[in-house]
């Protein structure tokens, strides 16, 4: 058995590429690159919260795990790598968690609508999906979790 490793060429015989080629896009460019929609998805962003029905939800307060996605008809980080031409992700559930401990809601579909809302206001997006998840629910039958997915568009 051969060894390949010996066949590559040393380091100052590879050829050199440049890596801040890059930082001189301009918008003709980015035309070339032509349009890319982006998906950004978040899941399980765990969040303590004192949402729902019941005095105990609303007092003791309960877990939920959130899931966020947002669909982006342009994103031109794709071609840029510059977070500032995208949504942040870590920003959105910075958001998401300010949103879901603002006001006390008693069913998840208000709480989702809530979220949704917020996030199309703060980010600008036209549209995203919040998905709340009761992995503890208080429901006198064994089931394993509970959820709630709302979309919103502009």
């Amino acid at each position: 058995m051969s060894d390949d490793k010996h066949d590559l060429p040393e380091d100052e015989e590879r050829p050199e590429h440049d890596l801040d080629d890059d930082d001189d896009l301009d918008d003709d460019d980015l035309e070339e690159a032509g349009e890319t929609s982006v998906s950004i998805d978040i899941t399980g962003l765990n969040v303590y919260t004192h949402h729902g029905v019941s005095a105990a939800e609303q007092e003791v307060g309960q877990r939920l795990l959130i899931d966020i996605g947002f669909e982006l008809d342009t994103c031109d980080a794709t071609v840029t790598d510059e977070l500032d031409d995208t949504v942040d992700y870590g920003a959105v559930c910075q958001q998401v968690w300010l949103a879901a401990q603002k006001q006390s809601y008693k069913t998840l579909e208000r709480l989702c609508g809530a979220i949704a809302d917020h996030l199309m206001d703060h980010f600008g997006v036209d549209s995203v999906m919040v998905r709340a998840t009761k992995p503890e629910p208080p429901i006198p039958l064994p089931v394993g979790d509970v959820a709630v997915e709302v979309w919103k568009e502009r």
